[in-house]
């Protein structure tokens, strides 16, 4: 088994490396990944977070961070990549946080594609965020593998620091009696179900990645449904509490009517 470690990196070969590594992870053209070397070196200097996972001495792994509002609670983690088979993004997310400690900071945000079950268990299930904000078009149209030119809806997702650190085993998530599910997959479409309950569940699609490669009107369909469903509802209040069976959001809707005795 490799042995891996996790550590800052500031020279400019090392960032070289890193943003090599960025355009594999995300195939784009040379010169196109999603942070070059100058700007991780100007982050860096100016102190914020540049680490690499290497895997007995090979980068595997990568994330770059800075520090956002408010002010001296919150750092924004920008980007993170990892190849399969070494676990570098949950030693990654590791040592972040306790990057982010060792310097008082509370928080941790980054954005995700809603879409894409495996970053959802990770972020949701894994480490314990929770999305706080549905972001429709935040990085425009990227033409990469990955994104395929799909509008980039993004969910933004907040880190508490203060709870406990990531499981290696995460409990399940906790699904009400009453759930109801409010978008679910029928023959690799969204279909919309009831969204009036308390509790809802909000289905994934099993690979959006795949659907963007073979069936563009299908992709576009989920992005568009999620988008009203999830989408709609964080921007009435409601809020994710978990990820289910690795497939579906867990969605509590707060009620008016659920005040407390005065």
């Amino acid at each position: 088994m490799s042995t891996l470690q996790v550590r800052e990196v500031r020279e400019l070969t090392e960032l070289a490396a890193v943003d090599a590594l960025f355009e594999r992870i995300w195939g784009t053209a040379p010169g196109a990944s999603p942070m070059g070397a100058e700007q991780m070196r100007a982050l860096s200097h100016a102190g914020n977070y540049v680490a690499g996972a290497f895997a007995d001495g090979r980068l595997v792994g990568a994330s770059v961070a800075f520090f956002a509002a408010p002010i001296g609670q919150t750092l924004h983690s920008h980007v993170t990549g990892a190849l399969p088979g070494y676990a570098a993004g949950l030693a990654l997310k590791r040592h972040q946080r306790d990057w982010a400690l060792a310097r008082g900071l509370s928080r941790i945000t980054w954005t995700y594609d809603p879409l894409v079950r495996r970053n959802a268990h990770f972020n949701l299930a894994k480490l314990g965020a929770r999305p706080v904000e549905y972001l429709t078009r935040f990085y425009g149209r990227l033409d990469d593998s990955i994104n395929g030119g799909d509008d980039t809806d993004r969910a933004l997702v907040a880190w508490e620091l203060t709870g406990p650190g990531p499981a290696a085993v995460p409990p399940p998530a906790r699904v009400p009696a009453d759930a109801v599910t409010a978008l679910s997959v029928r023959d690799g479409l969204p279909v919309v179900g009831r969204l009036d309950s308390p509790a809802l569940l909000v289905d994934v699609p099993p690979d959006i990645e795949a659907l963007r490669r073979t069936d563009p009107g299908a992709a576009k369909a989920w992005r568009l449904a999620m988008r009203e469903v999830l989408g709609g509802l964080l921007a009435e209040g409601a809020r994710v509490t978990g990820f289910h069976d690795r497939t579906s959001y867990v969605v509590i809707r707060e009620s008016d009517d659920l005040m407390p005795d005065t």
